[in-house]
């Protein structure tokens, strides 16, 4: 139990901890905007595209 403890007061309190805790939590957003994406392309696929369109992905394109 007071290994936990331990963990949590490096987490919060350390410097090197609350940069991993920032660098983790950036990675995880990332890798969730990028399930999302994927997952809208799927839904609209059929999506007309214009000029102002961008693709993140570039896959569509020659």
């Amino acid at each position: 139990m007071e290994s936990i403890g331990n963990f949590f007061n490096w987490l919060f309190s350390d410097r090197v901890g609350v940069l991993v805790l920032l660098g983790f939590g950036v990675v995880l957003f990332l890798l969730i905007a990028f399930l999302l994406e994927k997952r809208m392309r799927k839904q609209f696929y059929n999506h007309q595209k214009s000029e102002d369109d961008w693709d993140l992905f570039d896959s569509d394109e020659e």
